[in-house]
């Protein structure tokens, strides 16, 4: 698990209640695999999250044409990957009113919406280091940034100098971070992951089904067995 949960009426009383940290992964997760695990449960240990939402994208706006197995699946995936690891929830936040998962999504939509849900946690969204760069093209980045704190995961060779020229200046802390591996923004952070280096990806996943070749090991046992049942990416 993430962090071991006390219990028993005396821990209650005699420790002052700290935040409760949720940690959001969205994504296609067509299909979730074994890498977006590693990087839920890195992040869960490092930053001590509660739990680790796991939001299935409705239809990412960045990737209008892109063709995605229905809603319905992805997220049923997901909750299959999640029912191994208690700290781990699956999300119907961009399923849309009528859980189509049809609708484009705004990652600050999201967010803000957690917001709203809990008032008193303390949010990270995590997010993969190719994808951090890109962050000046989301909806309202700006603002986004001054939202939640970031955890990036990264790959070898990626510094944090490359995520902090894609922030502009003025949201920058006053302060430098003490911290190795953080930029001290002026509300939030950034945090860079760089324990975690998965080479698996969804599209090869995909394309080992179209070639009728074996995808165990890339994804949980469960979510093989729904793929290979369901007949999906053949």
């Amino acid at each position: 698990g993430c962090r071991a949960r006390t219990g028993g009426a005396l821990s209650v009383v005699s420790t002052p209640r700290r935040l409760q940290r949720i940690g959001l992964l969205g994504g296609s997760f067509d299909p979730v695999h074994v890498g977006h695990l590693a990087v839920a449960r890195a992040a869960c240990r490092r930053f001590h999250l509660d739990e680790v939402h796991f939001i299935p994208a409705g239809r990412p706006p960045h990737k209008p044409r892109q063709e995605l197995a229905p809603f319905p699946h992805r997220y049923a995936m997901v909750a299959l990957a999640c029912a191994e690891n208690a700290h781990f929830v699956p999300s119907l936040a961009e399923a849309g009113a009528d859980y189509s998962g049809r609708q484009p999504h705004y990652t600050i939509e999201t967010v803000r919406r957690y917001r709203r849900e809990y008032p008193h946690a303390r949010l990270y969204f995590i997010a993969g280091v190719d994808a951090f760069l890109e962050i000046p093209t989301w909806k309202e980045y700006e603002r986004l940034l001054g939202l939640c704190d970031f955890i990036v995961a990264s790959r070898p060779g990626y510094r944090l100098e490359a995520l902090r020229l894609v922030i502009p200046p003025e949201l920058l802390g006053r302060t430098a971070s003490p911290a190795r591996n953080v930029i001290a923004l002026r509300h939030t952070a950034v945090h860079l992951l760089d324990t975690v280096a998965s080479h698996v990806s969804a599209t090869e996943i995909r394309r080992r089904r179209q070639r009728r070749q074996s995808i165990h090991g890339l994804v949980p046992v469960r979510v093989e067995e729904y793929i290979v049942k369901l007949a999906l990416y053949t």
